[in-house]
């Protein structure tokens, strides 16, 4: 599926992806594995091509984030997908409990298209981007990696959220590959809490 605009989330579409993630969560819990839902009763938002991150938490604690940056399924199967794969093969964490469920929060953030930024240095992308609003796509034949904007309010300044970005992606620290491509977006972001 090639990049769509983003579907409109009005509040009752949020809703239904919000419960869309938590019951795919217990279902699998309840032994059913990853169940997609039925087509016919997916919203028409809801079916059009998206790409989103689901993150779970429990008091504050993360038990599980994942996502993925480009379109290529329906909005819908993307954040069922994506909530079983936080809850149960989130490589950094154990898998969602029973106890973890009833006191689970769902945030899930759906991602806008990707921009290239036309930036040569480091400097010229510190300048570019704009805190708290921009995701950042980092790619090189090094490695890859990005950060939502959510995690902005988790570092100091630019240059914490940089440092952190590259590290992640596996490049060396301060140093900008010949190859890298940079691309940033936008989401639209709500939860369950």
């Amino acid at each position: 599926m090639s990049r769509a605009p983003t579907p409109q989330l009005d509040p009752p579409l949020q809703h239904w992806l919000l419960d869309l993630a938590r019951s795919t969560v217990r279902s699998a819990l309840d032994g059913h594995g990853l169940v997609l839902p039925d087509p016919a009763t997916v919203p028409e938002g809801a079916g059009l091509p998206g790409a989103a991150f689901v993150t779970l938490r429990r008091g504050g604690r993360l038990l599980g984030c994942i996502g993925s940056i480009e379109a290529h399924r329906s909005l819908a199967d993307d954040v069922a997908a994506h909530a079983y794969d936080a809850a149960f093969r989130d490589p950094r964490l154990p898998a969602v409990t029973d106890d973890d469920w009833p006191r689970m929060d769902v945030e899930i953030s759906v991602l806008g298209p990707l921009e290239p930024l036309d930036v040569r240095d480091r400097v010229e992308l510190a300048a570019a981007l704009r805190p708290g609003v921009d995701g950042v796509l980092l790619t090189s034949a090094e490695g890859r990696g990005t950060f939502l904007p959510s995690v902005w309010a988790q570092v100091g300044d630019t240059d914490e959220f940089l440092d952190a970005l590259w590290h992640k992606a596996g490049l060396p620290p301060r140093r900008w590959p010949r190859d890298l491509v940079v691309e940033r977006y936008q989401v639209t972001e709500f939860d369950d809490a």
